[in-house]
């Protein structure tokens, strides 16, 4: 009778436990909607993630500490684009050269072939690459990953940088399982965004003209931003582009002689290691304050720039080309709303929030971000 007994103590036992064990949930699914507003579902974080913008790196360094154990692919845009950046990143992670290459960042050289075969958990893409216009939601790029099984989500931050950094952020913290690090990002993000918002809505005073010279000195003079993200910029930190009224597009060329007609109150030059062989203006990563400047004074003396308002009031100053597809553009539109308008933001800090974002990223970079006239 006692075995018998004890033989159902035990079946209650372990019907109570399998009655539990049904009761647990299942690890749930992770649902996406990216910034094209397409719904995307995850079985789990991704581990073998396809970057096919390469320069979207650094805003994943944002959120991951080592983003490169995660990348199954990439193009080398950011390589041929920033090599001093990319050997950064090369240095603290050697593994990066190893990591397969599917294009060089230009859309026509993309192969979709080299994609699907290194078979990612998930591809991200860039309005750019997947070929689609912003707002859209589909294109032969996205279809041929998708009848091959691999997930799509679109992330930018060139487009619409203002509408879509923060969503874009997001997107990238739960494809990675990194939700808790994407919303400090973000709330540090949307802090100082606001901050810069609220003060110029409250702000009557008239918007200084400014002309942004794109990849200055390092080519004809002079390629600008039209309408996009660099006129976003200059407008939300309440300037106003002279550009926009003659391109009409995102980039193109401006005259030496439209500019010295203009006149702008403010100028602003875009540089980059991309501009040291050809003696353009070089900022960024590893780059001294003393050659950031030697550059600057040189770009300055050109002729036409040389009599510009702008230069001789001392109201001229450089940026960091690379900020134009990077979250940390908040930096420059600090630098923007500082230059543009002085005492309303005498105690804005941008230096402080280069310092901030470096503590967020895997790479925190070193260098010269900015120049103001000598």
């Amino acid at each position: 009778m006692t075995g018998l007994i004890r033989r159902a103590l035990l079946c209650l036992a372990l019907l109570g436990l399998s009655g539990l064990l049904s009761l647990a949930p299942a690890r749930a699914e992770i649902r996406i909607t990216d910034i094209a507003g397409r719904d995307v579902v995850l079985e789990r974080p991704a581990t073998r993630v396809l970057l096919v913008q390469g320069r979207h790196l650094p805003a994943l360094s944002l959120i991951h500490p080592d983003p490169v154990s995660i990348m199954a692919g990439w193009q080398s845009d950011m390589k041929r684009q920033d090599p001093v950046t990319y050997e950064t990143y090369q240095r603290k992670f050697p593994d990066l050269d190893k990591v397969p290459v599917i294009g060089d960042g230009v859309p026509q050289n993309f192969s979709v072939e080299r994609a699907l075969a290194i078979r990612p958990d998930v591809a991200i893409l860039s309005w750019y690459v997947a070929g689609v216009a912003p707002g859209g939601k589909n294109s032969p790029v996205i279809k041929r990953f998708e009848n091959a099984g691999i997930p799509v989500v679109i992330v930018d931050f060139f487009a619409n940088p203002l509408r879509d950094t923060i969503p874009s952020i997001r997107v990238l913290g739960q494809v990675t399982g990194r939700e808790e690090e994407a919303t400090a990002f973000i709330d540090f993000y949307q802090q100082h965004l606001t901050r810069l918002k609220d003060r110029l809505a409250a702000h009557k005073e008239a918007r200084p003209s400014v002309f942004m010279h794109a990849h200055a000195g390092g080519g004809e003079c002079c390629y600008s931003p039209g309408k996009g993200t660099f006129n976003d910029f200059i407008t939300l930190a309440g300037g106003r582009n002279i550009a926009v009224d003659m391109i009409p597009g995102s980039t193109g060329q401006v005259s030496l002689e439209y500019l010295i007609a203009r006149n702008p109150d403010v100028y602003v030059a875009t540089g980059g290691a991309q501009l040291a062989a050809s003696g353009g203006l070089v900022l960024g990563t590893d780059v001294s304050a003393e050659d950031a400047r030697s550059r600057f004074r040189s770009l300055l003396a050109k002729p036409g720039l040389s009599g510009l308002t702008a230069v001789t009031s001392g109201r001229a100053f450089g940026l960091w080309h690379q900020f134009n597809d990077s979250p940390s553009h908040i930096v420059a539109l600090e630098w923007l709303a500082k230059w543009l308008h002085p005492d309303l933001f005498r105690d804005l800090d941008p230096a402080a929030t280069m310092q901030r974002i470096n503590t967020f990223s895997a790479v925190p970079l070193p260098g010269t971000f900015w120049v103001e006239t000598p």
